[in-house]
């Protein structure tokens, strides 16, 4: 597989609110394979960007691609077709707390796919098995950790064995240990499914372990102001917000 291969394209992309724009000519190529971070100051427009891609809020101008297919300028049935192949973990995680986490995964199985009850089971089985939840299809989530309840979330995104996850500021809330156990497990998904990730985080030590390229937004100019690797940018970046941003806590 050629991970240099463009999976998404974003074209002078800008997103506004009625009259207000809170991001303006925003362009960027996440690669197959890539784990992608979308970064930036409080306010600059990272899970607005995120929701423009996935389907949620059309942008005011500019192009989304998926592959070949401009996403919010083809037919709804495409759409969906794109948006089966996306899964996605929110902040809060999003179980229904009314049901186990055996029936949670197994809702977008029956809403999707032909599996018969036994079949589906097989599936959430695995499911939760991949991150480390296996013999938990009974419990809610109130009876697990935060931190499984994110895992959990992460299955049920699998579910369809996505060929993108996206994940928004996923690993907030979470111990250092338990995101660092997200994060290794979403580099073993990324290799094990061959899925392409975009995520929206602040957190530097997510960002350094598993990105390797992302795109700077920033609230004051309302565009992007640096795309590439993450360490390199930390590095080598000319703009002082983005080294900033990348170092601290280390004394510049």
């Amino acid at each position: 597989m050629d991970h240099r291969e463009p999976h998404i394209t974003v074209k002078d992309l800008t997103m506004a609110y009625g009259d207000f724009v809170l991001m303006r000519d925003v362009d960027f190529i996440v690669n197959r394979g890539d784990i992608f971070i979308i970064m930036g100051g409080s306010g600059c427009g990272k899970s607005t960007l995120l929701r423009a891609m996935v389907g949620l809020k059309s942008p005011a101008q500019g192009r989304v691609l998926y592959q070949e297919t401009s996403f919010w300028e083809t037919s709804p049935r495409e759409r969906n077709r794109i948006m089966r192949n996306m899964g996605i973990l929110y902040q809060s995680g999003a179980l229904w707390s009314s049901m186990t986490l055996s029936e949670n995964i197994s809702l977008p199985l029956e809403e999707y796919t032909d599996l018969n009850l036994e079949q589906i089971g097989e599936v959430v089985s695995l499911k939760l098995a991949l991150v480390g939840l296996a013999g938990f299809e009974n419990f809610y989530p109130s009876e697990i950790s935060g931190g499984m309840r994110k895992r959990a979330a992460l299955a049920r995104a699998m579910a369809l064995d996505p060929e993108i996850l996206f994940f928004d500021e996923a690993s907030a809330g979470l111990d250092p240990i338990s995101a660092h156990r997200l994060d290794e497990l979403i580099l073993e998904i990324r290799d094990s499914l061959g899925a392409t990730v975009v995520m929206v985080t602040h957190e530097l030590a997510s960002i350094f372990a598993i990105g390797n390229n992302s795109v700077f937004l920033d609230a004051d100019t309302r565009t992007m102001i640096a795309a590439g690797n993450p360490k390199k940018l930390r590095d080598e970046s000319p703009d002082p917000k983005v080294r900033a941003f990348l170092r601290r806590g280390k004394g510049g």
